[in-house]
């Protein structure tokens, strides 16, 4: 393997986003066979130790990419100080992956889990705002008013302004109605805060959209291996690649 600038070497391991891991070679914090390195130093993740606050840093020999349908009842990741299972122990894969894309306790859809440091970084981190896109039953018929606000923000309890967000409703039902809401942003159960907010409580969450990623026809608790298709796409739509 030809060597790389240490920075993508640790994004790639999961260490942090690019500019994260620059930051903690300029604080002399990262060591690369014994030696602290400077920003812009190379390795070859093969054949070079590089040592991150005394941490041997080993990047994965292969790329894992699995899409999995999280049911209720499972943590999005592990939790030692909560009891529940997580949606690791539904996937029997002995490699250490990133959980792309929570999901509280009681949601359930789509969940990216992978291996890939760069990518799970470049979809989660705020400043990109990727497109996730969920079906949600509210309990209640929202009105036209309830709807535009929800498409244009709303200040949460804690004063917090959430960005506009694509919100249309599939179906009407007799006890609340289904909406597909599309938003850039993730904040935790801010989809629950919001329709809470605006008079309009939340039932039942499912994502069935992470960018270019379909849940498609995997049923609760089924996961697969992204095609090689399916991967690409998702990684030029992050930023990391070319499209084909």
């Amino acid at each position: 393997m030809a060597k790389e600038r240490v920075q993508k070497l640790l994004a790639a391991a999961g260490i942090g986003s690019r500019r994260a891991c620059e930051a903690l070679i300029e604080a002399g914090r990262v060591k690369v066979n014994g030696q602290v390195i400077h920003l812009g130093d190379k390795a070859d993740a093969e054949k070079d130790t590089i040592v991150v606050d005394g941490k041997v840093i080993r990047p994965p020999k292969q790329k894992i990419y699995i899409a999995l349908n999280k049911p209720k009842g499972y943590l999005s990741d592990i939790d030692e100080t909560h009891p529940k299972p997580t949606v690791f122990d539904l996937v029997d894969i002995p490699e250490p992956l990133f959980s792309v894309g929570r999901l509280d306790l009681d949601s359930e859809g789509l969940i990216l889990l992978t291996n890939d440091g760069e990518l799970a970084n470049r979809l989660t981190h705020p400043r990109y705002r990727h497109e996730k896109e969920y079906e949600v039953f509210v309990i209640k018929q929202p009105d036209e008013e309830q709807l535009a606000i929800w498409r244009r923000g709303v200040v949460l309890e804690d004063g917090y302004r959430t960005l506009p967000a694509k919100v249309e409703v599939i179906k009407r039902a007799n006890n609340g109605a289904w909406l597909r809401i599309i938003m850039r942003e993730g904040k935790k159960r801010q989809i629950r805060k919001t329709g809470a907010r605006i008079g309009l409580p939340v039932g039942q969450i499912k994502r069935v959209r992470i960018g270019t990623l379909k849940l498609g026809s995997l049923r609760s608790g089924e996961w697969r291996y992204l095609t090689p298709g399916e991967v690409q796409r998702l990684r030029a739509y992050a930023g990391l690649e070319k499209e084909e």
